[in-house]
């Protein structure tokens, strides 16, 4: 049940997104596409709740409920940049706005740019973890909840490989090419 509501969010999430920036940009009504972009939340209260519920109704505590875990972390973490950058791009390609701006290619500017993405996935995983362990405490029973220690892992996990590929760019920035000054 929780895989199908984890697919239900994940599909409500784009069709609101979907939905959202088309009022926006194609109908010319920008407070009706707000109203369906800051419904998005609630997909991942109603998994939240889905999940506490099957939690107290018995239900073994398993890698469903940890994933339901990972993504709401992951929604908080990245979803207001994700939606942010689709929401830039809608407004250039069915609003007429100039082309958003890509992130720093090169140098420090991308460092510190991978370094924020980074931390989303450190808030990702924070949130996470502050889930799982809630959900461990409301199972108060440490033989059952194995599986969702296992997930906390799994979050940092994530977020450390994360900042290690975020620090590669502070250690090793690619350098901007030089100007070829033959082809003038």
């Amino acid at each position: 049940m929780i895989v199908t509501l984890i697919v239900v969010c994940e599909v409500g999430f784009w069709v609101l997104l979907a939905a959202g920036l088309a009022f926006r940009y194609l109908l010319r009504m920008p407070r009706t596409g707000l109203a369906l972009l800051l419904c998005e939340p609630l997909l991942e209260v109603m998994l939240l709740v889905a999940t506490a519920l099957d939690l107290k109704g018995g239900a073994e505590p398993n890698w469903t409920h940890g994933l339901a875990a990972l993504y709401i972390g992951y929604t908080v973490g990245h979803g207001h940049r994700t939606v942010t950058w689709l929401d830039g791009h809608a407004a250039h390609r069915l609003g007429g706005a100039a082309p958003p701006a890509g992130p720093p290619r090169y140098g420090l500017a991308r460092a510190r740019h991978e370094g924020r993405v980074w931390v989303g996935s450190v808030v990702a995983a924070a949130v996470a973890t502050g889930l799982l362990q809630a959900a461990i405490r409301y199972v108060d029973d440490p033989g059952r909840v194995g599986s969702l220690e296992s997930w906390q892992f799994v979050a940092w996990r994530a977020a450390g490989i994360h900042g290690v590929v975020a620090l590669t760019y502070l250690v090793w920035p690619k350098k901007e090419p030089a100007a070829d000054l033959t082809k003038r």
